[in-house]
């Protein structure tokens, strides 16, 4: 009989083993996974699946959060996901997350996100796609606006906790972006195999905005050009945000694309005179609830809004999650009860994308994930509408 067990790497031969499978599912030199793995995670965010004493699956867990409706959500995002050659296709990666996503639920986790690299295997444990991450790209020589009023300068290790705020209070009233910990920052700032430079707008009020951006070649042209990627850019202010745009048009004669992550809203577009940009659809995540009452009553909903909606939810994974609930909305905040009328039913799985917003109730019912009165779909729609859900953060 094969043995199983579970949880966090145990030792040298373990965390070797954990570069192994990451540096052959990401095509990935060893000397460059072994860094991944040894450096950027502590040992109590990987967790693997042994198979008769050997490493046959890994993942690595980021706790983290994600404002949704105003709120930051707590959620385990999920990266690094790999398993060992010699046990593909034996379901050795759907044994590794019913174990991790039954941890992460007894220790309190609502909600979970992760990239896919393969959908089915996420949709058998209760993942499904719930927002969209975008690439857009402007030509730096539509950027020469004319402000210049705000003070920019290089950023000091000493601005990093303001810089965290200014990020946090502009990712707050953006629907799904994360309300980052020490991973995702460390992303922002030192990209694997490259240097990222850092810059702040200061107003009246302290940090107003700030770029980290990455400088690279585009190959093609005899004089080859720069281009510019921004790891991040934030500007809370409209001044702050012309004087960052101005900052990189200043960048005309030596660099031709700026490039950066967000969302189909980018409100930095609008200050644009022409339409000299391109956003193009790089990715969507996918999101699984784990706490189905946790997760309604930890996001943010509308403040105008009241409402009732009986849910009969499906949970092929946590019995606890199966039956009838009722979530019942008022100013902006949510209440979540055993019992009801069970009007809308649905899977977990299609309960992802309505409660981040991505999917309209009708359009999960047009998909046939979803079934219900009118009532409830007009109840539904209300409640959970508002902006599509976009990430600018990968992990």
């Amino acid at each position: 009989m094969e043995r199983e067990a579970y949880g966090p790497p145990r030792n040298e031969q373990e965390l070797a083993a954990i570069a192994d499978i990451t540096a052959q599912a990401f095509a990935m030199p060893l000397a460059d996974s072994e860094t991944v793995v040894r450096k950027n995670f502590s040992e109590s965010s990987l967790r693997i699946l042994r198979l008769n004493g050997e490493v046959a699956a890994t993942l690595t867990l980021i706790r983290m959060g994600q404002f949704l409706g105003g709120r930051s959500v707590p959620l385990i995002g999920v990266g690094g996901v790999g398993v060992a050659p010699a046990h593909r296709g034996a379901g050795a990666a759907t044994r590794l997350f019913h174990r991790f996503l039954r941890e992460m639920r007894d220790e309190g986790a609502p909600l979970s996100v992760l990239y896919p690299a393969t959908q089915p295997l996420y949709r058998r444990v209760g993942y499904e796609v719930a927002g969209a991450r975008y690439e857009i790209h402007v030509d730096a020589a539509s950027l020469e606006l004319g402000e210049r009023s705000l003070s920019l300068r290089p950023m000091r290790p000493s601005d990093d906790a303001a810089v965290e705020a200014c990020y946090r209070r502009f990712a707050s009233q953006h629907h799904g972006w994360l309300d980052r910990g020490d991973y995702i920052w460390r992303r922002v700032r030192t990209p694997r195999n490259d240097t990222a430079y850092g810059y702040v707008v200061e107003g009246t009020s302290g940090v107003e905005g700030y770029v980290y951006l990455v400088r690279s070649l585009a190959p093609q042209g005899a004089v080859p050009k720069q281009v510019l990627k921004l790891t991040d850019l934030t500007a809370t202010t409209p001044a702050a945000a012309r004087r960052l745009l101005r900052f990189l048009g200043d960048h005309r004669s030596l660099a031709q694309d700026v490039m950066w992550f967000g969302g189909a809203d980018e409100p930095l577009l609008t200050l644009l005179r022409e339409q000299t940009y391109q956003v193009k659809l790089l990715m969507h995540w996918m999101t699984r609830l784990l706490d189905v009452p946790r997760a309604l009553e930890a996001r943010g909903f509308a403040p105008g809004l009241s409402g009732a909606l009986h849910l009969d939810v499906e949970d092929d994974l946590f019995p606890e999650n199966q039956g009838r609930f009722v979530l019942e909305v008022e100013g902006g905040t949510a209440r979540v009860r055993p019992g009801g009328e069970g009007h809308l039913q649905l899977h977990v799985r299609a309960l992802a994308p309505l409660y981040t917003g991505f999917l309209t109730p009708r359009a999960l019912q047009l998909a046939g994930m979803l079934s219900a009165d009118e009532t409830s779909l007009d109840t539904a729609s209300a409640l959970f509408a508002g902006p599509a859900p976009s990430l600018r953060d990968m992990f």
